[in-house]
């Protein structure tokens, strides 16, 4: 029983379909019809939730169906951007992760994030143009960083390939971008995630949500894990879980990584790493997205690498995969194509024990190149639309009316 159900709580029952009539919040809060109603009030005044016409099949005996309730998830939008190392890729979403607009080009990370956030405050106006949405109806801005994330501090932490963004006030600078292009408010909630966790939370949500131990291996200029372990992404205590691209090899202590160490799985098997075997054999390849493009042609140098690297990594996720025993071990990015597929299951299923893959499923992403906007949209909707999280903004909200 929830006797003293909030506003964020009955939202919370109405977005997760386990309520949606007023009847069915009655009996699972246990609250009486009033109090629910009066909730209800808050959340219809807010626009975040709307009725809509029952199904007639729920009243067979020929009585009027119910009336639903649901998140309208039309009120507001998200404005998201996934950074990589030498492109972006930013969009305007709806509360659902339905795209509105949507805009990628070449953005150096290695510019530092005074640049890089300025431009994204500039390509964020024009997609609120494209989209036909004022910035007043922007809830949050999320952003995906190829790099650790402190969630506590909100800050990347020693990014290997993020020069300049350690500990630099990201959310503020966002903040202020947004209030300068895009004339919005300057206290707009900015959250931050890594984009390895953000691939795997959209990705187990989307194709996956049974999956109760979820991982996903990104492997484009760097090499990256997420994991959603309970319906949750996994961080590790500083958000520096799932680094596996600096996981040493032995045989290889005369490869010198960009984090200044040797032997590092990415200073051999990531697509940077690709990309400089390729040119040094003469094919010109600049990063990983074209290490992407030199297999989507079949370059035998290409394919023969990529199989290569994928045993790499496979050898290091059979120790992975006996530690966490994952449902589904999903591979991502620029070269998750089927030689490298090949090469990882090669490794992986030779060397982990036969009961910690019996029931592991190797897949390859569902959603693509747009899995980590989905994943920074749904991170700042889960956010900002939890029950607490729910409650404080329409305490603030009302209290605001009454000053006005």
């Amino acid at each position: 029983m929830m006797n003293q159900a909030s506003a964020g709580h009955l939202l919370g029952l109405i977005r997760s379909g386990q309520a949606t009539t007023r009847g069915e919040l009655q009996r699972i809060t246990g609250l009486s019809r009033s109090t629910v109603g009066h909730r209800l009030d808050q959340l219809f005044g807010a626009g975040w939730i709307r009725e809509t016409a029952g199904d007639p099949v729920e009243a067979p005996t020929g009585g009027r169906p119910a009336v639903r309730i649901e998140f309208d998830a039309s009120h507001a939008v998200v404005l998201c951007a996934d950074l990589e190392t030498r492109h972006a890729r930013a969009a305007v979403l709806d509360l659902a992760g339905g795209l509105l607009a949507e805009h990628s080009g070449s953005l150096l990370i290695n510019q530092g994030p005074d640049e890089v956030l300025d431009r994204l405050g500039h390509w964020f106006a024009a997609l609120l143009e494209k989209a036909g949405v004022p910035a007043s109806a922007v809830c949050g801005i999320g952003l995906s960083v190829p790099g650790p994330v402190d969630s506590r501090s909100g800050q990347v932490v020693q990014p290997p390939i993020m020069p300049g963004w350690d500990r630099y006030p990201i959310r503020e600078r966002m903040r202020r971008a947004f209030a300068e292009h895009c004339h919005g408010d300057a206290r707009i909630p900015v959250l931050m995630e890594n984009d390895a966790n953000l691939m795997a939370y959209a990705e187990q949500r989307h194709g996956y949500p049974d999956c109760s131990a979820f991982l996903l291996i990104k492997v484009s200029t760097g090499i990256g894990a997420g994991m959603v372990a309970g319906g949750e992404m996994y961080r590790g205590i500083d958000g520096a879980a799932g680094d596996i691209g600096h996981i040493r090899l032995s045989e290889y202590t005369h490869a010198l990584c960009r984090c200044g160490s040797y032997g590092c799985l990415a200073a051999v098997a990531s697509g940077r790493a690709l990309a400089e075997q390729l040119t040094a054999a003469g094919i010109p390849t600049a990063s990983g997205s074209g290490v992407r493009d030199q297999l989507s042609i079949g370059q035998p140098d290409a394919v023969r690498l990529a199989r290569e690297a994928g045993r790499l990594v496979g050898g290091v996720l059979a120790t992975v995969v006996t530690l966490l025993n994952p449902g589904v071990l999903m591979i991502a990015g620029d070269l998750a194509g089927p030689p490298f597929l090949t090469g990882v299951r090669e490794l992986l299923y030779q060397r982990a024990m036969p009961r910690t893959t019996a029931y592991l499923q190797v897949v390859t992403s569902q959603l693509g190149d747009r899995a980590g906007l989905a994943g920074a949209g749904t991170m700042v909707v889960e956010s900002l639309y939890a029950p607490t999280e729910a409650d404080r903004r329409l305490t603030s909200a009302a209290l605001s009316a009454t000053q006005q």
